[in-house]
């Protein structure tokens, strides 16, 4: 096994933790903005205020996001067990 074919196969396993991952950081990182600029106009200094929102809006996402991203992980997971005698050379 070359060094170019490990450094692919980390290469995919980075891409595939970044796009399984991505989109429940979008969701919180855009809850967080959001509630941020809520509390930036009513002047609100409660910390609660902000993490309930986001803790909620991340269990939603992940809960609608959960069904693509087993496709995802089953799928990647598939394609290396199943080149597993080629990555043994």
């Amino acid at each position: 096994m070359s060094s170019d074919f490990v450094v692919h196969i980390i290469r995919d396993a980075l891409l595939m933790a970044f796009w399984l991952s991505a989109p429940i950081l979008m969701v919180g990182f855009a809850i967080g903005i959001v509630m941020s600029l809520i509390q930036i106009v009513t002047s609100i200094q409660d910390s609660a205020f902000n993490t309930v929102p986001r803790l909620a809006s991340v269990l939603l996402a992940i809960l609608l996001a959960l069904p693509w991203m087993l496709n995802k992980a089953t799928t990647y997971a598939s394609s290396i067990l199943g080149n597993l005698s080629r990555y043994a050379r």
